[in-house]
């Protein structure tokens, strides 16, 4: 089944894709995704591949997939696996899933692998559960994508309306040295203004000034211009 998937991915592959997908996701030496591989298969091709054996590949099976060195066999790996988790009705399959998605998170070491599944699975088994400590372990991994999956789970409670985990994650590691978590703290900022303006203005009243500057920018991107602008020149 392993190779199935892989070959219907190769058959959509593009090879000035490839090359496109490698610069935009660094995969260059020293950059963040160094030796990541691509074969040039777009995100809803990726998607088709998943949907028509998501059904028939078992989590033994989607191991070996999740761990390929190819970038889009992981990806659709993660379309599979969010897609199994949302159609289960079994409390058991569910954590199985979890911790699936735990055991093998070295896999999952691009932002776009992180965004498309964390919230999704993590997010959405902790809040239903009533019970962030996995989110909450995960960000204090010495880990870039432990630590972005983290506050990226947190979107499925700021779409709920609950903020105070977001909150408290996106203090925990606001100073990171990475731009790829100050991008995620403040989208995730964004997110939960605009769900409710009021929570997101108080949360910058009282921090916006040791902020990142990337991490206010995305923040407040959906505000008014010139609260944008009190924000940005420090006038509040």
């Amino acid at each position: 089944m392993v190779d199935q998937i892989k070959s219907a991915l190769q058959e959509l592959s593009i090879l000035e894709k490839k090359e496109i997908l490698g610069r935009f996701f660094k995969t260059g030496k020293g950059e963040y995704a160094d030796g990541d591989q691509f074969i040039g298969v777009t995100v809803p091709d990726q998607r088709k591949i998943a949907k028509n054996f998501e059904n028939k590949i078992s989590l033994q099976e989607l191991e070996k997939l999740l761990s390929s060195p190819i970038h889009e066999h992981r990806h659709c790996a993660l379309f599979i696996l969010v897609s199994k988790f949302e159609k289960s009705k079994d409390l058991k399959e569910k954590k199985e899933i979890v911790e699936f998605y735990l055991k093998n998170r070295e896999f999952i070491n691009n932002w776009d692998l992180v965004d498309t599944s964390c919230y999704k699975i993590l997010g959405r088994y902790c809040f239903e559960n009533q019970d962030d400590t996995i989110l909450e372990d995960l960000s204090e991994e010495d880990n870039l994508w432990s630590k972005r999956i983290a506050v990226v789970a947190t979107m499925f409670h700021v779409k709920k309306g609950s903020f105070d985990l977001l909150k408290e994650l996106a203090l925990k590691n606001l100073h990171h040295e990475h731009d790829l978590m100050h991008k995620a703290n403040g989208w995730l900022l964004r997110e939960m203004g605009k769900k409710d303006q009021k929570e997101l203005l108080d949360f910058l009243n009282l921090h916006y000034r040791k902020m990142p500057r990337t991490t206010l920018r995305y923040a407040i991107e959906r505000l008014d211009e010139d609260i944008r602008q009190d924000f940005l020149k420090g006038r509040i």
